[in-house]
């Protein structure tokens, strides 16, 4: 996967022309980093890390998961145009990632840094002790992100 969108010209096979398409970025800096031989890859979002019952007044959000517990869990499937795509491409990169010690994040871009030490956000990485999730203390979690009605 991956390149430049093209397309044949019927009347002269042999031609190629761009055309438009839509490229996953959170797949393709998946791919990026795995193929760089990257330790890490962080993912920033406007919402934070990885939440259960995310919007609902008992949601929680994950420290740590494992890709197992992810996949099992089917986390972010119900968020197919924002963080689902954020969740496959973490879960993605640790599992490809050559480093057997390989993490993914996914935080708050105003917590950048706050997420490289685990203090934000959520950390993806393969050995996640029992179940497979670490769970943050209870705080309120972000509001969902208001829907404009204006033409776009």
């Amino acid at each position: 996967g991956g390149g430049i969108p093209v397309s044949r010209i019927p009347s002269n096979p042999r031609t190629l022309t761009g055309v438009e398409a839509v490229i996953d970025k959170d797949a393709c800096g998946a791919k990026l980093a795995a193929e760089l031989d990257a330790d890490g890859f962080i993912i920033l979002t406007d919402g934070g890390g990885i939440w259960q019952n995310f919007g609902k007044p008992n949601a929680r959000e994950m420290k740590k998961a494992s890709p197992e517990y992810l996949e099992g869990t089917k986390a972010g499937k119900n968020f197919p145009g924002s963080m689902g795509p954020k969740i496959q491409a973490a879960i993605d990169f640790v599992n490809n990632a050559k480093s057997p010690n390989a993490w993914a994040a996914i935080g708050d871009l105003r917590d950048v840094s706050k997420i490289f030490n685990n203090e934000e956000g959520t950390l993806v990485m393969k050995d996640v002790k029992g179940e497979g999730v670490v769970w943050r203390e209870q705080k309120a979690a972000p509001s969902p992100p208001k829907q404009s009605k204006e033409p776009h």
